[in-house]
């Protein structure tokens, strides 16, 4: 099978990141004497600083561990809540259908900050201000750009200029886009973490860790946030001029939970994801169905894969528009959702033929809502930039959306985390900071009755889906992507070629994929195309002919376009293997 490049073998440690500098960072601490957690955080702040169009300060940042220590497995929940004052009445009362796509009126508490400092507390063992000094270093004194940064600055540049001004004076230097290869530095941020360090004051490592998140949930950060999104009125993706409503109350009382994770078995594996507040259960339904096929027996590049995988993600997606959202609020179905029994009648709808529906299964109780027609509604400033958000498969192979880190060290500690949010063309910076704020709330539905309607101090249905499998009740990969709705369709095309065809994590990330875009979109303006399949520009001309003869509307998409995933897994002989998408050149895997 064809590789681009090695699959990483060590025994010391392993990190793979959607970045080469991020993940250089992440073995740094390793090898200086930390852990999985330390160097986790470490890269994660890193990647805030190298791939501001797909990440940042402040953003989300769902997370799952492996405590090898005690034997357990936690997921820490860095997806921020809405605020008090976002309401459905709030929203129609602006003459709102949707949750603009862009701008203050979608931003939720910025949850990235607390998700890292609470694993590094509770699971590190590094200071915090050491933790953070890689990702100060790179703001004060720069960062090599990757030339998708400049093209996805240079795309907001008109309304950076005549709008978003606070943006413009961090990503427009001296008025102009920055050149790619060349250093760019972000002082203002590196301002904000120094002014966060000297106010974490304490007398033990979790103390000051604590002071730090105090700094930003409850002091300086908070405030500044607060009044900024009081003060002027900014243009978003409705085509008018609305203040945000998060304020600095809704910062001071949220923090970071730690839950349990949700998980599925299949052919020996457990695979554990985040709680329904995510896409994540969607993963596990579509390992549920799967069950019901003989996956080993078909060609992993075949049409009968691609064909019985995309089916089950529209049964499994199905379910995900009607019956997820954040448990605190609304009552989801996930043991019935994702049980045999239920799973079992839903495998029976996959037939020889696409279906063009979306099917959502019947739980006794519950009305399932799906809304097929929100894009129709949405006016034509739909098309401005900065609105949607924009994966691997629409922008080509130096596109992205979001960022992955895999980490395991040699204890077995292990990081499954990806963060995203607070996009540079998503928000206007807030300019005391130099940072702008996550518009995850666009996830919410306006209308009352769904469970994920927007309410206050509610997590909207995020998109961002972390991975990690147990095999014989021990941790064994730590794994993820970007791609928004495709996260939990990638995914499970490289965990089936791995598990069913014995495919190492390489060989799987290398392997052509595919995605459909059959279910309304989480991001606005929340576009459908029922049937629609792309496929890999390398798959065999006879799959795609395959492919539209069973009825799927399918297209083929370019050369390695399809995922941006990385892994890492620890065997039981002690080695731990890692591997990284080489689509865009920015992804890598480094271990020893």
């Amino acid at each position: 099978m064809f590789t681009t490049r090695p699959e990483i073998a060590g025994t010391f440690g392993v990190v793979a990141t959607t970045h080469w500098i991020a993940s250089q960072v992440g073995m740094a601490v390793l090898e200086r004497g930390g852990n999985a957690f330390d160097a986790a955080a470490a890269a994660g702040f890193t990647l805030q600083v190298a791939e501001p169009h797909l990440n940042g300060p402040g953003g989300d940042a769902p997370i799952i561990i492996n405590d090898a220590r005690a034997g357990t497995q936690h997921v820490i929940c860095g997806q921020g809540v809405s605020p008090d004052a976002a309401t459905p009445e709030r929203f129609a009362a602006l003459g709102l259908d949707l949750v603009p796509g862009t701008g203050l009126l979608p931003a939720v508490v910025p949850g990235a900050f607390d998700a890292w400092a609470t694993m590094l507390r509770d699971w590190g063992t590094w200071e915090i201000a050491d933790v953070l000094g890689f990702a100060i270093g790179y703001a004060r004194h720069g960062i090599h750009l990757v030339p998708r940064v400049p093209a996805t600055i240079e795309t907001v540049r008109p309304l950076f200029e005549e709008e978003w001004h606070s943006s413009a004076a961090v990503f427009l230097p001296g008025g102009k886009v920055p050149e790619p290869g060349r250093l760019f530095a972000r002082p203002a941020l590196a301002d904000t973490w120094e002014r966060v360090l000297r106010e974490a004051a304490g007398e033990t490592r979790e103390r000051r860790i604590d002071a730090a998140r105090n700094a930003w949930y409850r002091g300086f950060v908070a405030e500044a946030i607060g009044r900024f999104y009081a003060g002027d009125e900014v243009l978003d993706a409705s085509g008018r001029r609305h203040r945000g409503l998060l304020t600095a109350d809704d910062m001071a009382r949220w923090a970071a939970p730690v839950e349990d994770p949700v998980s599925q078995d299949y052919h020996g594996h457990t695979l554990l994801k985040c709680g329904p507040w995510s896409q994540g259960p969607s993963f596990l339904q579509q390992l549920a169905l799967l069950r019901h096929f003989d996956i080993a027996a078909m060609d992993p590049l075949g049409p009968d894969f691609v064909h019985t995988v995309v089916e089950c993600a529209k049964l499994a997606f199905a379910d995900r528009e009607a019956y997820y959202g954040d448990p605190d609020f609304a009552q989801v179905p996930l043991g019935e959702l994702l049980s045999a029994e239920y799973n079992a009648a839903r495998s029976r709808l996959v037939g020889e033929r696409a279906s063009l529906e979306l099917r959502p299964g019947k739980i006794p109780g519950y009305d399932p809502q799906v809304d097929h027609d929100a894009a129709a509604r949405t006016s034509l400033f739909a098309r401005a930039p900065g609105t949607d958000e924009p994966t691997v498969a629409r922008l080509g192979a130096v596109g992205g959306d979001t960022c992955h880190v895999d980490v395991i060290d040699r204890w077995g500690n292990m990081v499954s985390a990806t963060p995203s949010g607070g996009w540079l063309q998503s928000s206007p910076v807030v300019p005391e900071l130099g940072f702008c704020i996550s518009t995850r709330g666009q996830m919410f539905w306006t209308r009352p009755g769904h469970p994920n309607s927007v309410a206050p101090r509610k997590r909207p249905r995020t998109t961002l889906s972390p991975s990690m499998v147990l095999r014989d009740g021990t941790a064994w990969m730590s794994f993820g992507t970007p791609g928004g709705e495709q996260q939990d369709q990638w995914q499970p095309v490289m965990l089936l070629r791995m598990l069913h065809h014995n495919m190492t994590i390489q060989q799987a990330i290398d392997a052509p994929s595919f995605h459909t875009e059959h279910w309304p979109s989480s991001f606005w303006p929340r576009v459908a195309r029922p049937g629609k399949v792309v496929i890999e520009g390398r798959y065999e001309a006879g799959v795609l002919e395959e492919l539209k003869a069973r009825g799927h509307l399918a297209e083929m998409g370019e050369p390695w376009s399809e995922g941006r995933l990385s892994a890492a897994r620890r065997e039981p002989d002690g080695q731990i293997f890692a591997g990284a998408n080489p689509r865009g050149m920015q992804g890598y895997a480094v271990g020893r």
